[in-house]
């Protein structure tokens, strides 16, 4: 089982809202996580680093029920849960932003933000939900709720039709949508890739608002720029193991890139 080296050893954290511990999962014959150890507290940014194959993508979708761990135990506020399905984590609270966002382009963004739980209208009970004529102005209201909670201040109108959108718009939206699933936990793979500097701006504001919501929010990026203004803690993996997590004020860049590579330096001093 991989051993977590905590660079941050020593110093009062919060208590974790998500942990797992000795998650281990193989595709045939690779071994894509071994023994991984990973934790995330309510208020907390934790940034997830790794060069490619390094088992950021198999964790994230382990622990939103994509996939199945082979082993390894769930912890929600230092309670045992399963976790095995995608239901299985929105029940949890627990929820993912992937890269290509899921967004349906043809619809505006009310629509986008309730899609698939769309509120009906009272006093047609006598039918199936999926027949119910949907309530448009419930829908509406809930999402400039969910707008306003990110503060998301360039979006005009929540009846926006999503295609028109800008990718940072598009990419908050999507965040907003998994915050308004009574999530306590959100992931995001990627969210500023491809995106200008402005766009890019916008994203990093509503991560920051995650965390003052009280999510505990998990952020996977290759840029270390963002990372290091959005993130408390940054937890290395490489070759599917457990690197070593830092306090982000008390690290470097360098010394990341360095773990990402060529793992810890056994000569230098750390605590384990």
């Amino acid at each position: 089982m991989s051993q977590v080296t905590d660079q941050s050893a020593g110093l009062l954290a919060p208590p974790p809202h998500l942990r797992v511990r000795g998650i281990h999962k193989s595709f045939g014959g690779v071994h894509a996580l071994r023994g991984v150890d990973f934790e995330v507290a309510r208020g907390e940014v934790m940034a997830l680093v790794g060069d490619n194959g390094a088992g950021k993508s198999t964790l994230m979708k382990v622990l939103a029920g994509a996939i199945a761990a082979d082993t390894g135990d769930f912890f929600l506020d230092e309670r045992p849960v399963s976790v095995t399905s995608p239901n299985d984590a929105t029940d949890l609270g627990i929820q993912i932003v992937y890269q290509d966002l899921a967004l349906c382009e043809n619809l505006d963004v009310a629509a986008n933000l309730s899609l698939g739980n769309e509120p009906v209208r009272p006093g047609w009970g006598f039918l199936p939900r999926i027949l119910r004529p949907i309530d448009d102005l419930e829908m509406e209201v809930k999402a400039q709720k969910a707008i306003a909670r990110l503060q998301v201040q360039t979006l005009k109108s929540v009846r926006a039709r999503v295609g028109g959108l800008s990718g940072g718009q598009r990419q908050a939206i999507a965040i907003a949508r998994a915050v308004g699933a009574e999530s306590s936990v959100v992931m995001l793979d990627e969210p500023t890739a491809a995106l200008g500097v402005a766009q890019t701006r916008q994203v990093l504001d509503v991560v920051k608002r995650l965390r003052d919501t009280g999510h505990a929010v998990v952020y996977i990026s290759h840029n270390m720029r963002d990372i290091f203004e959005v993130a408390d803690r940054i937890c290395v993996l490489r070759h599917g193991g457990n690197v070593a997590t830092w306090r982000t004020a008390d690290t470097t860049t360098d010394e990341i890139v360095v773990a990402m590579t060529r793992g810890l330096d056994q000569g230098a001093p750390h605590a384990s």
